[in-house]
């Protein structure tokens, strides 16, 4: 059924149908869905948005804000997953679930610095946890691309020390087990290279096995970009799923493809009907969808998880989103859920966990990895924070964020503010960030005497400060719309005078897949105190 009259067909069905389930191809939402009045998510901590409604339906995203490239590992009763981090460390946090909607981080599995981390791959094989990373690393030598392996025999670490696969043309690895016991990594491009039994070093040259899908040539995409393959076995096949047509770009561009072997040695069957996901307009809630992979769920049931950006939302990022698998008598699965535009039901659970992250931090108890990271660190850089009697202690680095890692975290509510206090060394600056990259990045800080305003990338206007080197600020995100307040004492605030619209502040205007995160940073020489962060969704 082509993709208009899987619309066509969904217009006469109620949200109740939707709800209860039907064929896998009759999930998707009409156009209208997402025009119609708004579906809403449930409130979580903070009043962070929150899939599951309560109601025994969950609205996606499940992982707000940005978690791309997802990958998840069911360990018998229980879910991990993790996610591209790029270049945040400590990145690679774990997170866990027992019914695939609600998630908790467990802690980061990744500190050293080894590049810009793109796709992982979580894995279990005899007994042991395995993450595949592949990274892109520039410096003034120039770029390397490679993937890392690392290991731990609990999934809350410790994790081994990184060991270079040395694979310097692809990306993506997708771990998989063949009938004869072989392990193998499935790469960017269609090709796999082998590994040796313990996975820790690949054994063979990366060899081509499989041309993936085609689109029509008169489609909008990014370019056709093989990539994000992860390998299920199910019944008597091996099923090969990719992203093509690029991750960004056109919302019309990343889709899900798929193909079958009898055999990890191939050869390998197109899906008759590829694409199975992909966005098809821009009236629709998520776009480019794509990078999915399997999973069975807690009742037998199946389940894919992929990634999306949110419409008129680049600037959060990727968010994880899942959608139901139903299996048709050909041996074939196909992905339901329309659109993600409407509530779907859970899978069937016990009682719901926990969800989330209180992102509010009285820097008591250490978060460092867990929610907070830097930007790109520096080796020693882990060696800047430093908390005492619920006080962050910040060494200045560099001049500005541009030269200075920021501490930054993700969150996934389209509108926030944070706050915090904050006081200076006399020769230091300090302040509130939205920071995409180093060339990329708005706020407000201040030195003793003048305010810094941020702005583009760059350091603008110098307005006099009357605090001194201690002040209450805060910073709102509405939508797009940033607007700061600063206060001496935290009751008594008044509005500074530079509201800034940072929309296009992602990746389709500057690279890099990353996103739009708030933060705080610390330049100059000295140190900053922070004191009372406090996050609230609006």
């Amino acid at each position: 059924m082509s993709n208009s009259n899987r619309r066509d067909a969904i217009k006469s069905m109620s949200l109740g149908a939707l709800l209860l389930g039907g064929p896998a191809k009759a999930w998707a939402a009409p156009d209208a869905a997402t025009e119609a009045a708004p579906i809403t998510w449930a409130k979580g901590v903070e009043g962070q948005r929150r899939a599951d409604l309560g109601n025994g339906t969950f609205l996606n995203p499940i992982m707000a804000g940005d978690h791309p490239d997802p990958s998840i590992l069911k360990d018998g009763d229980d879910y991990y997953m993790t996610f591209s981090t790029f270049d945040a460390y400590p990145g690679l946090i774990i997170w866990h679930s027992t019914d695939l909607v609600n998630w908790q981080p467990i802690g980061p599995a990744l500190t050293q610095n080894i590049g810009s981390v793109w796709a992982p791959e979580l894995c279990k094989h005899k007994g042991r946890f395995f993450l595949y990373i592949p990274t892109k690393k520039t410096s003034a030598a120039g770029s390397k691309t490679t993937s890392w392996v690392i290991w731990a025999d609990d999934i809350k670490g410790p994790w081994s020390m990184p060991i270079d696969l040395d694979l310097p043309n692809h990306i993506d690895p997708g771990h998989a087990v063949g009938e004869d016991g072989s392990r193998w990594l499935f790469l960017s491009g269609g090709d796999r290279v082998r590994l040796s039994e313990d996975g820790l070093r690949r054994v063979s040259e990366p060899e081509h096995v499989y041309d993936p899908w085609h689109y029509p040539e008169d489609w909008d995409v990014e370019g056709f970009s093989p990539e994000g393959p992860k390998v299920t076995r199910h019944g008597n096949y091996f099923y090969l799923i990719l992203a093509v047509g690029g991750t960004a770009g056109p919302p019309t561009g990343h889709m899900v493809i798929a193909a079958r072997s009898p055999s990890i040695n191939g050869p390998w069957e197109q899906h008759p009907r590829n694409p199975l996901v992909r966005t098809t307009s821009i009236k629709e809630k998520w776009w480019s969808r794509g990078h999915a992979t399997l999973v069975e769920g807690p009742a037998g049931d199946w389940w894919g998880i992929y990634h999306g950006y949110e419409n008129g939302y680049w600037t959060l990022g990727r968010q994880t989103l899942l959608a139901p698998v139903t299996w048709s008598k050909d041996g074939w699965f196909d992905f339901g859920g329309g659109d993600l535009s409407l509530p779907i039901r859970k899978p069937k659970a016990g009682p719901p966990q926990p969800h989330g992250l209180a992102l509010s931090d009285d820097f008591k108890t250490d978060k460092y990895g867990t929610q907070w990271n830097f930007f790109n660190p520096t080796p020693t850089e882990s060696g800047r924070v430093r908390r005492q009697d619920g006080v962050m202690h910040l060494a200045a680095a560099g001049e500005a964020p541009s030269s200075g890692a920021p501490l930054v975290f993700v969150t996934g509510d389209q509108a926030y503010e944070i706050e915090c206090e904050i006081d200076i060394d006399p020769d230091a600056r300090a302040g509130l960030l939205l920071f995409y990259d180093q060339q990329l990045y708005c706020g407000l800080g201040f030195g003793e005497k003048a305010f810094v305003t941020h702005q583009y990338g760059i350091e603008r206007g110098r307005p006099a400060n009357p605090y001194g080197r201690r002040m209450h600020m805060r910073l709102r995100n509405d939508h797009h719309i940033v607007s700061f307040h600063t206060s001496a004492d935290g009751q008594v605030w008044k509005r500074f005078d530079r509201g800034m619209e940072v929309s296009g502040y992602h990746h389709n205007v500057r690279g890099g897949f990353l996103m739009l995160k708030p933060g705080l940073y610390a330049a100059g020489q000295g140190e900053a105190r922070f004191k009372n962060f406090k996050y609230r969704a609006l």
